[in-house]
């Protein structure tokens, strides 16, 4: 494999882009990038993979699993192998050494490789992440494609970084003065910690699944996917073509390999504690996150867990921006997102804007107006929405609407394509930031298309509440909107103080809930919603250890 000549150029680009943080993916975004006939070629793809086995030549293989129902209603019908976990994690161990003494460079070359042949198939993946997650096809398309393949190789950038701080080897002499100095060989290998443990979260399976995924390989160590029993299929398809990488390159392909469970099996906590297991990336709910990060005691816990997110509405100079702004960023794929806004903190006396003075009640009403705007047509709603990803936050969603008063209803949306479909817009509901059962509802996660706007007494009382909201319940996103330089300050101190990610005065095309990576970074792991970032050197640097080797020269 011509590794070096292919690949080493995008290395390089990738450890540029992190070191300036400017603008750069070798991922295209539009459809139509992927050649006249991609779009038909990954659907037909997809479609071959419906109904049938998934064979992934892997040892310890002791039956089949797999009861994946699409969000948008058709069964997928696909099987994956179950695991022996006895036999599969010796078999994963076997080829380490080999990949351990390959090197930084030689590793984060294979992983490029891995992901250039998931990018060529962007179309597929797209229809496998839209059916088991529940976002739109266009969402899929990019959110599980480009963008997912721009985090895994933003991971492998920053772990060839770590690893490369320090030289491989060394002659070393110290000076004795007359006598003879005292000199010696020095011998640096990056020495990975042992097997990775990925759980798959179902909203996102790839853009949060290949972040860790290659920050392990690249770093040494074998990875075991082990995905959300809803969204087992881009995660298989992950696998299956690392594998075909690594045995192509020399490698022992089991240095990827996949566990489904069978319905109920609860696999993910078992494997937690297996003292094979050393490093565990974790996306989901702050229960079973937390229980990782004090169980799990023999391995590295990276989780990104639930948070509370928040936006202080202070004043704007862009009255219109922001409610449009805000409405699509509450409306993105049902706000099933991590970085979804849930609090809008909005002083009782209103604020200042440049279409005159607006009261809680107006700005509410009107960004009530502009999110039912924004998804008038049934159409672009389903475009934006998706569909709702499980039970729960339909259940949810009802739920909330009894919480206080409703200034915005959800109503059902049919798809057309997709009758089965449950596809709901947000709703907004208005609550007191001083009665006590309100701040019940509104500060912890309600995950979903769901929103609180919260009447507070002063914007100072807003950053108050900011500041314990975050603290207490974690935030992997915070929002501002004002014109004042006093304010815009007390914010970021605010931020600043509890590490929390602050996007400020946004009103055109970039939205609170985004991040590009190479550039921004996603959760800043110090807070509750997270113990890690997407993804700094924090998030690589510790998935091995530097051993020496000294020689007497």
């Amino acid at each position: 494999m011509q590794l070096t000549e292919t690949h080493r150029p995008t290395l390089d680009r990738a450890l540029e882009a992190i070191r300036s943080r400017a603008y750069w993916s070798p991922h295209p975004e539009h459809p139509k990038a992927y050649g006249e006939t991609g779009a038909a070629d990954g659907l037909a793809a997809y479609q071959a993979l419906l109904g049938s086995r998934f064979e992934l030549d892997q040892p310890g293989t002791d039956g089949w699993t797999g009861a994946e129902v699409s969000p948008y209603g058709p069964e997928l019908g696909v099987e994956y192998p179950h695991p022996d976990l006895d036999v599969l994690l010796p078999a994963m161990r076997a080829g380490m050494a080999a990949w351990r003494d390959a090197g930084p460079e030689t590793r984060a070359l294979v992983c490029l490789e891995i992901l250039s042949r998931i990018s060529a198939r962007t179309h597929e993946f797209a229809h496998a992440v839209m059916h088991t997650s529940g976002q739109a096809f266009m969402m899929a398309l990019q959110a599980g494609g480009p963008h997912a393949q721009d985090r895994g190789l933003e991971a492998v950038a920053y772990a060839y970084e770590e690893q490369t701080r320090t030289p491989q080897g060394v002659d070393w002499s110290k000076p004795q003065g007359k006598r003879d100095p005292l000199e010696l060989r020095k011998v640096f290998t990056a020495a990975p910690r042992g097997i990775a443990l990925l759980i798959g979260c179902n909203t996102f399976p790839t853009w949060n699944g290949y972040p860790g995924l290659f920050a392990s390989l690249a770093t040494g160590n074998p990875v075991l996917v082990k995905p959300h029993p809803r969204a087992i299929l881009p995660l298989a398809m992950t696998a299956r073509i690392a594998r075909e990488v690594l045995g192509e390159a020399g490698f022992d392909p089991n240095l990827v390999a996949l566990a489904a469970e069978r319905p109920g099996e609860g696999i993910a906590k078992t494997l937690a504690l297996r003292p094979e297991i050393r490093i565990i990336d974790y996306t989901g709910s702050t229960e079973f996150g937390d229980w990782l990060e004090q169980h799990a005691r023999q391995a590295q816990v990276y989780t990104e867990k639930a948070g509370v997110n928040t936006v202080v509405i202070d004043s704007t100079d862009d009255y219109k921006g922001m409610l449009s702004n805000l409405a699509f960023s509450l409306s993105l794929y049902s706000g099933q997102m991590c970085t979804t806004p849930q609090n809008l903190l909005i002083p009782r006396d209103g604020i200042t804007t440049d279409a005159g003075p607006k009261s809680y009640d107006e700005v509410v009403a009107d960004l009530a107006a502009s999110v039912s705007g924004l998804l008038g047509d049934d159409g672009r709603a389903n475009a934006l929405l998706g569909a709702l990803v499980n039970p729960d936050v339909k259940s949810r969603l009802e739920a909330a609407a009894g919480l206080g008063e409703v200034a915005l209803p959800s109503r059902e949306v049919v798809n057309p394509e997709f009758p089965d479909a449950v596809v709901r817009t947000p709703v907004i509901v208005k609550l007191d930031g001083a009665k006590p059962d309100d701040e019940s509802a509104f500060m912890s996660e309600c995950f979903g298309p769901v929103s609180f706007a919260v009447a507070v007494d002063s914007t100072s009382d807003a950053l108050d509440l900011l500041r314990r909201t975050v603290r207490d319940q974690g935030a992997m996103t915070v929002g501002a909107y004002t014109t004042s330089a006093d304010t815009e300050r007390a914010i970021e101190e605010v931020c600043l103080e509890e590490s929390a990610q602050l996007s400020l005065n946004l009103t055109g095309g970039v939205y609170v809930n985004q991040t590009a990576a190479f550039s921004d970074f996603h959760g800043s792991g110090g807070n509750p919603a997270a113990n890690a970032a997407l993804c700094d050197g924090a998030f690589v640097s510790n998935r091995f250890r530097m051993v020496e080797i000294r020689r007497q020269a």
